[in-house]
């Protein structure tokens, strides 16, 4: 028997009365506490763990999820699950998802929902600062790393400065920087959701699970608006990172 499925056994042995999907859950949460499983491992599948542990199906699947929603464990469609990895993401550093995934060796893919020259909802005419008639290009996608989704991102940004969606292969910011309007700065807003129903089926994850949800505005150098996007990013595999500097201390009275 692989090493590693003999650890699974070990950690399930002795009298418990907790229910089984927990004490398997707490078993494999231990293993990769301890090392046994590592990040990006392949934990086994439902079929061989449910063959190895004599647990139901179901029992096992309710051990996963639970281990999915705890940021324990990442499911990857059509790959399996794997001890999931965290992404630390600078919040001072104003880059693309498709560049922060290549710098860290990945490599960054889309799924898209929708791809439109539209005109602007309400929300996304004040952020941009547009006029009556102004249009917006409006892409809304499944970010991806290495086929593992990671994101949902709908980005807009004003005609004027990006006339059509078929402009963007990869990179949004790629296509504004070769017209020349690359984003100089901008402004981000985060806070804490729960995954519905559609968007879980979009990030392979159960629903309920935790999320980020970040807005940013992002500008020109001239303070023009170039970008409106609101993305809901996974939270058992994102964590995102501040740097502080303590502020100057005046005279002691």
């Amino acid at each position: 028997m692989p090493a590693k499925q003999q650890a699974i056994l070990q950690a399930l042995a002795g009298d418990d009365p907790t229910p089984r999907y927990l004490r398997l859950a707490g078993a494999l949460a231990r293993l990769i506490e301890s090392e046994v499983f590592q990040p990006g491992d392949a934990v086994p599948s439902e079929r061989d763990l449910a063959q190895l542990t004599g647990y139901a199906r179901v029992t096992v699947r309710n051990a996963i999820d639970e281990l999915i929603r705890s940021g324990t464990l990442s499911r990857r469609h059509g790959s399996g699950t794997f001890v999931a990895s965290r992404i630390e993401q600078p919040l001072s550093v104003l880059a693309s998802f498709s560049t922060d995934i290549e710098n860290r060796g990945g490599r960054p893919g889309s799924v898209w929902l929708c791809k439109e020259l539209a005109r602007p909802k309400p929300q996304e005419t004040m952020a941009l600062g547009l006029g009556p008639g102004d249009g917006v290009v409006r892409l809304t996608r499944v970010r991806t790393a290495d086929g593992e989704p990671l994101a949902i991102e709908c980005a807009v940004v004003p005609a004027s400065i990006l006339p059509s969606p078929d402009l963007i292969e990869t990179s949004l910011y790629a296509a504004l920087a070769q017209r020349g309007a690359a984003p100089a700065h901008g402004v981000q807003r985060i806070h804490a959701g729960l995954a519905t129903a559609e968007e879980a089926r979009h990030l392979g994850v159960p629903a309920g699970s935790a999320l980020l949800r970040i807005e940013r505005r992002a500008f020109l150098g001239n303070g023009k608006p170039v970008e409106f996007t609101v993305s809901a990013y996974r939270g058992d595999r994102y964590d995102f990172v501040a740097t502080l500097k303590g502020e100057a201390m005046g005279p002691q009275s």
